[in-house]
């Protein structure tokens, strides 16, 4: 447990730190538009696994680990996006989708997305995102995803 949130979670966090001055400048050159991708923004890759509300698939995936980290992260993204609004950056916790690689298919049934699928609504939600979504958990389609 202790490697998988460091993984999800803690690395997250580090990054997002590190890379703070860096994004605060970018805003900082956009002053007069509204919070957006284009802008500045913080996108955490999430998991519908990580939601307390919906627990979705709980027969067939019940890693505690990975459930836990991804449920911290998308605590951590909310925590962001309140800290750093303020600077003009957008924070977000965003899930793929149910992808088809190793990591989707390790549960030894075949997921229904594609990993082109996956990057190309991914792409598509974060270049529709503004100021309303900011700290939100979105999925790869850009339905909203319960907490």
């Amino acid at each position: 447990m202790k490697q998988i949130y460091t993984i999800n979670t803690i690395g997250p966090m580090l990054l997002g730190q590190a890379f703070l001055p860096l994004l605060k400048k970018a805003a900082q050159g956009k002053p007069s538009s509204a919070l957006s991708c284009s802008k500045a923004a913080m996108v955490n890759v999430s998991s519908i696994a990580g939601s307390v509300g919906s627990l979705c698939d709980w027969d067939m995936v019940q890693i505690v680990s990975y459930r836990c980290s991804k449920a911290a992260l998308n605590m951590l993204t909310k925590c962001q996006s309140l800290s750093y609004q303020e600077h003009g950056i957008l924070c977000v916790a965003l899930h793929p989708g149910w992808v088809q690689t190793d990591m989707g298919s390790a549960a030894g049934h075949q997921p229904p997305v594609t990993v082109d699928a996956s990057v190309r609504g991914m792409l598509k939600v974060l270049s529709s995102l503004s100021e309303k979504d900011t700290g939100t958990f979105l999925d790869w389609e850009g339905k909203v995803v319960p907490w």
